[in-house]
């Protein structure tokens, strides 16, 4: 698992590159804690790159969804396949972040 970060004014693009599951999860804790620091602007996640997300994954895009609400910042999903858009409608994060 790979993440991928670029930041441009208040605009913080994480592109998420790879399988994130649980070992995935704890690998990249730390450049998602770096993440929460910008959570006043804006968070992309661009999954564009992503292939699997197991819980512990989602419980990440959840932490930094509180962390931008907390600052009135805000957390957007893009590019997600067929196959992480069925697990977000499943979970209802689909109603919990802007997907693009």
């Amino acid at each position: 698992m790979e993440v991928i970060i670029s930041k441009e004014n208040k605009l913080v693009t994480a592109a998420l590159v790879g399988r994130l599951d649980t070992p995935a999860s704890q690998e990249i804790a730390p450049q998602i804690e770096s993440l929460k620091a910008d959570a006043a602007g804006t968070i992309v996640l661009d999954c564009s790159q992503l292939s699997y997300i197991s819980s512990s994954g989602l419980r990440i895009f959840l932490s930094l969804r509180k962390a931008a609400a907390e600052k009135g910042g805000k957390v957007i999903v893009r590019n997600i396949s067929n196959e992480i858009r069925s697990v977000f409608m499943m979970t209802g994060f689909l109603n919990l972040f802007e997907i693009q």
